[in-house]
Formats: structure tokens, sequence, C-alpha cells
């Protein structure tokens, strides 16, 4: 199996032959999906309400360091590497990926109550820590729930209407710490309850709301004996998915040069220089972008090709660094960055998943997932720790100009990685 450049349907084909005609499926969006995507738009006001304000706290309230800053928003970024494969695993071993999505949403509520005592680094790390370990082990099996919901020929427009439901949520996180700040100066710990607040609602919602179910192709055969999890049983990514292998080696590539969202805005403030109370807006326009761009990104994906978007969406990050390094200046430049930083994210978060589920036998969905999660996860963990370090020795637009050449020439190898035939012609 191997993902073509000209596979405009995704390697799924939306038309069904009847009578001898073509006719279009028609698209049902399938309730799951929304109270999923509700789940995580409540949960994206929580953690993004902290991720707004978190660059700002570190480097300015704490007085840190921007290597400091690097190593915690590393952590933000790779934490959760350290569970996903395991979490996807035991969500295809057991047939029931809700109950491993609740455990994770539940440990990300339980470190909100740590913001409200930390006040250093290795306070700040830790929780961090805790925080995208229960985002590591929830999203594979969340993302197996929507698979296993969504028509497989929709497969990126259902995963583009979750993530527009998520980033509703992610846009208003940062604007309710935009207020906050603006009526409470140095009102970071109204932040970080009301974080925990919306944390507690989100993992209500999944728990009364959203049921446990997946394809009984993809659900343990009852009476046959589950193995212990080993990792040389994750060998069919290198061998017997050939296609997935390149996707996934050519995703963590693609994240090695994806210094992260915090490291943008603060490029941004440094050349804007204006107030800080400003700064969560930043989230916000990036996250407005994302949820205007996902669902007609999706739609696009599956009509013309999920690669072809996926690449487009790093093109759109390269543009953003460009944009942020160049020495224009003014609202017109900040706006286009925020833009092309959603547009990035809108075009390869989702899109990344469908292609994933497009890929992987349905028994291994949650593990195929969960490993492509974990190398994106990995590669911005050291994206963001070497990001911050050459901040720190070159300064921020040299720094940011060093990555923006090394996307421009990683963005047209991981093209002829991903067209290259692996052996045989897909056929589904």
């Amino acid at each position: 199996m191997y993902i073509s450049m000209s596979d405009r349907k995704g390697g799924q084909q939306d038309l069904q032959e009847t009578g001898g005609h073509a006719a279009l499926t028609a698209f049902r969006l399938s309730p799951v999906i929304i109270w999923l995507g509700i789940v995580s738009m409540v949960t994206d006001i929580s953690s993004e309400s902290v991720a707004a304000v978190l660059p700002l706290y570190v480097t300015g309230f704490l007085g840190l360091s921007t290597i400091a800053f690097g190593v915690i928003d590393g952590i933000n970024q790779g934490a959760s590497a350290i569970v996903r494969i395991g979490a996807g695993w035991v969500s295809d071993r057991t047939g029931h990926p809700k109950r491993v999505a609740v455990a994770g949403y539940g440990l990300s509520m339980a470190a909100r109550v740590g913001f409200l005592f930390a006040g250093g680094f290795w306070a700040i790390a830790g929780i961090v820590t805790g925080d995208r370990i229960g985002k590591g082990i929830r999203t594979a099996p969340r993302d197996a729930l929507i698979s296993a919901s969504a028509q497989p020929e929709y497969l990126a427009r259902s995963f583009g209407i979750h993530r527009m439901l998520d980033n509703i949520g992610a846009a208003a996180g940062p604007l309710i710490a935009f207020l906050i700040l603006m009526l409470i100066p140095n009102g970071f710990s109204t932040v970080f309850v009301v974080s925990l607040a919306f944390a507690i609602i989100g993992v209500a919602v999944l728990v009364l709301v959203v049921p446990d179910k997946l394809k009984l192709s993809a659900r343990p055969s009852e009476g046959r004996p589950r193995p212990a999890f080993r990792w040389s049983q994750l060998k069919w990514l290198r061998l017997k998915e050939q296609g997935l292998a390149r996707l996934v080696a050519v995703t963590g590539l693609l994240g090695l040069l994806t210094i992260g969202d915090g490291f943008v805005y603060l490029l941004l403030q440094d050349r804007e220089a204006f107030a800080v109370q400003w700064f969560p807006l930043l989230y916000v326009g990036t996250n407005v972008a994302f949820l205007v761009f996902a669902v007609p990104l999706g739609r696009l994906a599956d009509r013309w090709g999920r690669v072809h978007v996926f690449l487009a969406g790093h093109v759109a990050l390269l543009a953003c660094y460009v944009l942020a390094v160049l020495p224009l200046g003014g609202t017109a430049a900040t706006l286009g960055c925020l833009v092309l930083l959603g547009l990035f994210y809108a075009a390869t978060d989702g899109v990344l998943s469908a292609l994933v589920s497009q890929l992987a036998p349905p028994e291994r969905l949650g593990t195929a997932l969960g490993a492509a999660q974990t190398v994106v996860a990995l590669s911005r963990m050291a994206a963001a720790a070497c990001f911050g370090l050459l901040w720190y020795l070159l300064g921020p637009g040299t720094a940011a100009a060093c990555v923006a050449g090394l996307l421009a020439l990683a963005v047209p190898v991981a093209a002829i990685v991903l067209r290259r035939p692996a052996g045989r012609t897909a056929t589904s």
C-alpha cells in the first residue's frame, strides 16, 4: 500500500454503483462525532485558556528564560508521547475506547488543580507533564471513536467537523483569558480556576453522554486469547503497512520543524512590542482561522487528496515563519501570521488522522493513531526545546529564519517520499 499524490479520494471512493450509474453517497454526520466535538470544545476552553497565558506566565510573571520556556513548551508538545501508543493499544485490545479516553480527560482535569499552587520551573514542568500525559491517553481512543462513527469516504470531513468544534473551544479559551487579564491584571490564578471548571464539565459530558462503541471488525474476537503487548508487534508499521510507515516518518521530519505557537507569538510580540494583556488574542486569531478552515479543508482533502492538503498546510506554516521574520510590522502582518498558522492546523490535524485511518487495519486503528501522534509529539517536543536554545544563542529573527530555510527544503522531500510507490498499488 502506498500514498499517492494523485489519490484524489484519499484511498476511498465516494461513489457507489447503483443500477450501473455512479451516485454520490450522502454525507451523514454521526451524533457521536458531535458529542465528542463538544467534549473537545469544553476541554480546549480549559487547556487553551492556560496555554494562552503560559508564555507570559513563565517568562514574565515567573521571570524564567526562553530556554526554560522552550523546555516547558517541549514538554507541552511531547510529554503525551509517553503513553500514546500504549493507550491506542489498550483501546484496540479492550474494544472500549471511551474508558481509556475518560482516564485521559480525568488526568488532565486533575492536573488543572496543580496550577493553583505551582510557582516555579519544576512545579510547572511537572503539572504540564501530567496534563499532556492525559492528552496522550485520550487522543488515540477518541480519534478511534470518530473513525468508527464516520463514513469511510468522508473521513477527513468528519474529522474536520470534530476539529471545528474543538477549535471553537480553542478560540474561546484564550478570549476568556484575555478578558480575565483585562479585568484583573496578573490574574493568572483566576484563569487557572476557570480552566479547572471547564475541565470538569468536559469529563462529565464524556461520561454521561458519549456511547462506548467501535465497529465490530475493530473489536477483539470473543474467546480469542489476547497476548500481552510487545513493542515487536509494531513491526507492521515498517513492513506490512509500508505507506503508513512512510507517512509516520514524513510526519516526524516535518514535526521537527514545527516550533510551536508560543514561540511564533513571542516573535510577533518581540517585533510589535504590544501590551502583554493582548497576548492571548494571538491564540484567539489562530484558532478562529482554524475554526473557519477546518471543514472546508476536510472536504477538499477528501476530494483533491489528503496528502496534497497535508503538504499544503506545511507550506502555509513556512509562509507564517517568513512573515514573522520579515521586518514588515503592523496589524496586517500579524493577522497574516495568525491566518497562516490556523491554515496549517486545519490542513494537517484532522487530515493526518484521516490518512492514518485510511491506511491502518481496523483492528489496529487505535495503535496506528497512537503511533502517528507519538511521532508528532516527540518531534515537536524536540523542535520546541531546540528552538528555545537557538533563540538564546542566535536571537529570535535568525533562529526563525534557520527553521524556515530547513522547512523549505523538507516539504519537497516529503512530497517525493509520499508519492513514491511502496511495491504495490493501493486498493482501498
